[in-house]
């Protein structure tokens, strides 16, 4: 497993089959140790659950994860960690890891869930490798691979170079939405 932190949340690129004002949000995580990211898209209550708890506002009244937070509490355990724990069908899973009387429990959970849960009780989050593998992208090498399949494809009608498949096409689009969606200025602000 590796540790990941939380880089920034953002409003993703619309999407006409979303209704919630066609806007997706996207929590993306940095590998501590190295420059790959996990984009994990999630809801906006989630979004913004993260988002207050990262800002450090207080609010009036517990949000569902702060309930979560005290229930757990309230109960004698106490979160160890938070993990994205796998990747099936472009859909992300993630346990929290709770410290109980008799040694941990496993909670399976959404990964919004899960981050929201994390930053309120200040628990490292980890990725499994396996996730990373599948979903992890460095963005210096996305923005290289869109550039060869925009130019494969450029030439292919032409017979001058290798035909990139429709299917290659779809695949990268969903990288080209992503990173067309980013504000690339933020990731700089960052580093240190």
């Amino acid at each position: 497993m590796l540790e990941m932190t939380i880089e920034s949340i953002r409003v993703g690129l619309m999407n006409p089959k979303l209704t919630m004002h066609n806007s997706q949000y996207v929590v993306m995580l940095k590998e501590k140790e190295a420059e790959r990211y996990l984009p994990i898209f999630i809801g906006p209550a989630e979004a913004n659950a993260i988002a207050i708890k990262l800002r450090g506002e207080a609010l009036p009244r517990p949000l569902t994860h702060d309930l979560l937070r005290s229930v757990v509490e309230m109960l004698g355990a106490s979160v160890n960690s938070i993990k994205i724990s796998d990747l099936m069908n472009d859909t992300f899973y993630a346990k929290i890891i709770l410290t109980v009387e008799d040694g941990e429990l496993e909670i399976d959970a959404r990964p919004s869930d899960a981050l929201a849960l994390a930053v309120r009780v200040e628990v490292p989050i980890y990725a499994e490798e396996s996730v990373l593998e599948k979903a992890g992208i460095s963005l210096d090498k996305v923005e290289e691979a869109e550039k060869l399949a925009a130019e494969e494809h450029e030439a292919s009608p032409e017979g001058r170079g290798k035909k990139t498949s429709e299917e290659e096409l779809k695949r990268l689009s969903a990288f080209s939405d992503f990173i067309d969606g980013l504000d690339l200025e933020d990731f700089d602000k960052n580093k240190s």
